[in-house]
């Protein structure tokens, strides 16, 4: 072909070095790597990735591991062949110094074999070479994507003996070990005993803080960052956004957006999808739209996130239009992606669309059903009617029936009141998760609906003697940077009379717009007119009030609930919003809910 003048490419070139390493034609592939040179393709990162392997593979460690550092994106190959290669002539060493240990070690790890990495430590430090900084943070490292806890201790331990409690290396080495470990306070005592003032070490607690859902906390120690002049990476701005989300904190993440913009870190892909994501946690799925149009290239990220965020909304149909447009563009969905779809079938009802993406999604996007499928298309069936089709699937799926699924199948028995089923799905529940009242609650509902008063009894007798307390629903919402907390019937509020004055001044327009309460839901044993009081001031209810007069007129009213709203609130949380001219959006433990005109984005399916 040479010969012949014919021009070789970046893909016949890989093909002659990987024929010179079959045959172990050094000679040849040191001139073809001439020619690489000469025609202009020494920066294609698939030819410098071949050439990688045929140096290792001939011995030439540091040929080997100079046009590895050239390679823009390695690929697996790349780095196996250096490691082998690294491996190879480490076992031949007879005296192993620190440079080789670290050398072997660090290979290990950049190549993701964390366990071979961690094990060769021990060895290591038996041989008595000692520990230098690249040694603890490879180690480190390793140590956080394994999450070994234990074996995280024993290193803090090591590198305050070794004089390394300072470094700052080390420090942002054991910050994110633990918080991967899901150790956040021994993090946090780290960073705080380092007195450090490193972004890297900011960046890495405020991460660990966001990640655990201590939100506020990363939010906090941003301020402090600033008050030091660390500037902020993209990095930092995404952890900060995830906070938002996680807190649920419109008006924060509103803020840290500004500060994004300000930098201009918003063309980040990291800091972009993080934005969407918390602006569609945060209640403003038209926000988070507008930032997930401004990224300029959309990874499956940002599209799963996207997605996501419709079906979270009850945009089920259009979250489907969306992951038709990302198929057209090309990007290929994963698990997470397709829950997401999934989701947005379930909160739309859309069951026929459900099973047509659930039997072929294997087929057509190579992903095999996991756990959280199931769940979600049991909970779509469930839902629907169709408990027999749910309980076939239980049935046959290849997993053992997990909490999600049980918790699915009693969802969909107190829809549907079918006692049989809601209490065989409580049993397996209750001996899954014993401590959470939710389950007692429900199956209390189901005995309830159907009449029958002394499963009601027997359930509150089982709570009692098992100690199990039932959770108190509470509603909060965020105004000017402080947060305002309801309970039902609470009157603690600085601004109680005028709630209450509030809700009374709403009666007379509810009545007549044909809200009645709906008392047969109240499972206290007192009388109907009592439950109708305790009905009317539920916490979303007096949140609601609150915001009614404590928002500028036509300002939306943003409220979070710990627990499933109600039946009763959201249907006079409907009329509330035609009544007042408001949009009234709820979040509640599985979605939320826009309230505008007297109807909701749900459409009454959730």
């Amino acid at each position: 072909m040479h010969s012949l003048g014919v021009k070789c490419n970046e893909f016949a070139f890989p093909s002659v070095f990987k024929a010179c390493t079959l045959t172990n034609d050094f000679r040849l592939g040191k001139q073809v790597h001439g020619t690489v040179v000469v025609t202009g393709f020494e920066n294609d990162e698939f030819v410098l990735n071949s050439m990688v392997v045929l140096y290792a593979k001939c011995g030439e460690i540091a040929d080997s591991t100079r046009i590895f550092d050239a390679i823009p994106r390695r690929t697996v190959v790349s780095w196996n062949a250096l490691l082998n290669c690294y491996v190879q002539l480490f076992n031949v060493i007879p005296e192993k110094d620190l440079i080789a240990w670290n050398a072997v070690i660090s290979g290990h790890s950049h190549n993701g074999e964390d366990v071979e990495a961690v094990s060769l430590f021990p060895l290591m430090y038996g041989e008595g070479v000692g520990v230098n900084q690249t040694t603890l943070s490879t180690v480190l490292k390793s140590i956080a994507s394994l999450q070994a806890s234990h074996i995280c201790r024993q290193m803090h331990a090591l590198s305050l003996k070794s004089g390394f409690e300072y470094n700052n290396y080390i420090v942002n080495g054991l910050v994110d070990a633990y918080g991967k470990c899901g150790q956040s306070e021994d993090a946090s005592r780290v960073f705080k005993e380092s007195q450090t003032s490193d972004l890297l070490a900011f960046t890495s607690m405020i991460t660990v803080y966001s990640q655990d859902g201590q939100g506020e906390e990363a939010l906090k120690l941003y301020l402090e960052m600033q008050s030091q002049g660390i500037k902020p990476d993209a990095f930092v701005y995404s952890s900060l956004f995830n906070a938002c989300a996680s807190l649920s904190a419109y008006e924060q993440a509103k803020q840290v957006h500004v500060q994004v913009l300000k930098l201009g870190f918003i063309i980040d892909i990291f800091a972009g999808n993080s934005l969407v994501n918390s602006y569609a946690k945060c209640g403003s799925i038209d926000d988070a739209e507008r930032a997930f149009r401004e990224i300029p290239e959309r990874s499956i990220v940002s599209w799963s996130a996207m997605i996501g965020g419709m079906a979270q909304h009850g945009h089920g149909r259009l979250a489907l239009q969306m992951f038709n447009e990302m198929l057209k563009e090309g990007v290929a969905p994963n698990h997470i992606t397709l829950v997401s779809v999934l989701c947005a079938c379930n909160h739309a009802g859309l069951v026929t669309d459900a099973k047509r993406y659930f039997s072929s999604m294997e087929e057509l996007f190579s992903v095999q059903p996991m756990e959280e499928h199931y769940a979600c298309m049991i909970d779509i069936l469930g839902r629907a009617g169709k408990l027999d089709e749910a309980m076939e699937l239980v049935n046959t799926m290849p997993y053992e029936a997990n909490a999600a699924v049980w918790g699915a199948l009693l969802g969909a028995a107190r829809i549907h009141k079918n006692v049989d089923l809601g209490s065989k799905a409580a049993e397996m529940l209750i001996n899954l998760e014993p401590e959470k009242s939710g389950t007692h609650i429900l199956l209390a509902n189901i005995y309830a609906s159907a009449g029958m008063w002394d499963g009601v009894a027997k359930i509150r007798k089982v709570m009692k003697d098992s100690n199990v307390k039932k959770e108190p629903g509470m509603s909060w919402m965020e105004i000017k940077d402080k947060v305002h907390t309801f309970i039902v019937g609470d009157r603690s509020h600085p601004r109680g009379k005028e709630i209450y004055a509030k809700l009374e001044e709403l009666s007379e327009p509810l009545r007549k717009a044909g809200y009645v309460p709906m008392v047969e839901t109240d499972l206290h044993d007192v009388e109907e007119r009592e439950k109708a009081k305790l009905l009317y001031h539920h916490s979303e209810k007096l949140a609601v009030a609150f915001g009614l007069i404590a928002t500028p007129p036509g300002a939306p009213i943003r409220v979070k609930k710990n627990l499933r709203i109600c039946l009763d609130c959201h249907t006079a949380i409907k009329l509330v919003s035609k009544i007042a001219s408001r949009e009234i959006i709820v979040r509640d433990i599985n979605r939320f809910h826009h309230f505008r005109d007297g109807l909701c984005s749900c459409g009454d399916y959730w």
